[in-house]
Parts: C-alpha cells; structure tokens; sequence
C-alpha cells in the first residue's frame, strides 16, 4: 500500500512483538482498547472454551479503524481477541500473518499484487485483481474474502475554486489540454518515483515529463503527505496526490478527477483470513463478507475524516459505525 513503509525498524519491532507472542507473556499495545458491545446481527458462535483470534493491522488511520471493526466482531462472536493492530507498515503485519501468529488482518488488493506478490502491473479492473490475489495467496496460507467497495487508490484532487478556473476539469485526460503553466502539481516523493507514480501517469495519459511541452520538473512541487492536501486546498498546485479514501478530501472540498483510462490499479481493502483457521470458523466468511458488503470508499472517507479532522479515536469511530449498521450493540 502508498503508506508502508519499511526498514530495519519495522523489522525489529517485528521481532520483538514476535517474541512477545510466542513467550505468551500477555502484553498488547496501549491501542488495543476498544468499547464493550453486545451482539447484534453479529451473534455469538458455539465456540469451544478458549478459542481466541489475533487480529493484526497497519498504523495509519484507515487501517486503525479496520482493524478495531475486526476485534469488535470477533469478539461479539465470543472470541478472545489479541489486538495487535497498529503495526508499523505492512512487513511486521505480513510476517505475523505468513506465520499464523495473527489470524485476520485487513488489505488492499494492488498492494498485496505488487508488493508481496512481486508483480510489475497492477490491475485496474477490480474484480480481475482480486481474483488475481486470491488465488495467488491461496498458496500462502491465506484467504481473502469477499472484497469491500473500499478502493483506497491513488488520486490526483483539485479544490473546487481551481476546478472551476479550470473550465471544470473532471477528468486527468483534461490536463493535457490544459496550458502548460496550469500543470502544477504537489505530490510526496514515493508517487514521484513508483512505477505506478506520477510519470508513468503522466505518459499514460500522453503528457511528457521534464519538457517545456508536457509538465517541467520546475512544476513539481515535492512535499510531505499531509501537507499536499492543504497546499492543494490553497491552490498552491492545481493539482494534488490524494489517497482515494481519506477524509481530508471532504474535509478540505477536494474533487477526485475521474481516472478515466484506467491507470491506477484497484485497491480494494479486504478481509485475510488464515486458511487453516477459517476451516476451523468458517462462520468468519459470512461475518466479514456482510461487513465488507457495507464498506465503501464514500463510508471511509467519512470514518477517516472523524479521525483525521475531528480527533476521535479510532476505535470510537470503528465501534459507533458497527452500532449504526447494526453488527453489534451497545453494552
């Protein structure tokens, strides 16, 4: 995924967290709370005493809130929950998974096809791309269920007064009509040199990097992630890096130009299920199937902005939207 990051940090906070669980000593992180709920659509299982469910995930917002989704369902289905979301990007994740030290975990299917899967290209069809990853990670012990309508993709915004400067641009095909001093954009340094990033983008779309004709390097403006949707906001660039999901694009009245040659890849979130743990549950599918079925990226955008702009707590704002829709009820 845009967001991991890895290094030998990851790596030895891998290690010890490894060590952590195989010594059995007990210890969670500190964000491992989460509300007391009672069942709701969500019912408990006939489960044998003890059964117990290690749940996993990233450490950036979206991922936080997924994650707290899964522990609130496992646990209104009577497991005992070992809450080890909040990793840092996705090597200490990916490891505890291929392990079987944690058992469901929460992905995006671009990212899993070109990061762990080794691929060149991802897939702009949706369907196609999951059907490619789940059938590839089958052979690593891993089930990815039913996919959500969360596609966490990357995108480039514009604000609204810039938008409308602009003649109304709704799509990144209009940029290349645009005059060559409009094409300004603000993006980080990993989009500027992924092979699914800014040039490669700009070249699928007909637009040549680095001549006075298609976008200058003078153009670009290189900046930190969060600092990309203000200065976009501010009309600092025309034209921003954006993630698909992210709540700042409400917040800030971004627009999402339409990717309409399908350049980016898919990267719908799903649940990971442990193979050899759904056999022994397999009651999990329908749970998580019926929670992805109301994951969108409209839900998320909202569910990240609570986070991101409003200061609420990840878990909060996981437990309150599992209220609303149902799954399980307060305690």
């Amino acid at each position: 995924m845009k967001r991991e990051r890895r290094g030998q940090h990851a790596i030895r906070l891998l290690a010890a967290v490894a060590t952590l669980s195989v010594a059995g000593c007990g210890l969670q992180p500190a964000t491992s709370y989460v509300p007391e709920v009672a069942p709701g659509s969500i019912q408990e299982l006939d489960l044998p005493k003890g059964a117990s469910l290690t749940i996993t995930g990233k450490n950036f917002t979206e991922q936080l809130i997924l994650a707290k989704i899964a522990v609130l369902a496992a646990r209104a289905a009577g497991f005992e929950v070992r809450d080890m979301s909040g990793l840092p990007g996705s090597v200490p994740v990916r490891k505890l998974m291929l392990s079987g030290q944690a058992q469901i975990h929460w992905d995006y299917t671009g990212a899993a096809w070109l990061t762990y899967l080794g691929q060149d290209r991802g897939l702009a069809d949706q369907t196609e791309q999951w059907e490619a990853v789940r059938d590839a990670e089958l052979t690593n012990g891993l089930t990815w269920l039913e996919p959500s309508g969360l596609n966490n993709t990357y995108a480039i915004a514009v604000s609204e007064e810039v938008q409308e400067e602009l003649g109304g641009i709704s799509t990144l095909s209009e940029i290349a009509e645009l005059p060559v001093e409009e094409r300004t954009f603000c993006v980080e340094s990993e989009f500027n040199s992924r092979a699914d990033g800014l040039t490669p983008m700009l070249k699928h779309y007909g637009i040549e990097r680095g001549t006075p004709a298609g976008v200058s390097n003078s153009n670009i403006a290189i900046l930190d992630t969060g600092a990309i949707y203000e200065a976009t906001a501010r009309g600092q660039c025309n034209f921003g890096e954006v993630f698909g999901s992210d709540g700042r694009i409400l917040a800030l009245n971004l627009n999402v130009l339409e990717d309409d040659r399908k350049f980016f890849p898919a990267y719908n979130a799903s649940a990971i299920i442990n193979t050899e743990t759904l056999q022994q549950y397999p009651q999990l599918r329908d749970i998580f199937d019926s929670i992805s079925a109301e994951i969108t990226t409209e839900t998320m955008q909202e569910l990240n902005r609570k986070v991101d702009v409003d200061g609420q707590e990840p878990a909060e704002v996981a437990a309150d939207w599992m209220i609303e829709n149902g799954f399980i009820r307060p305690s």
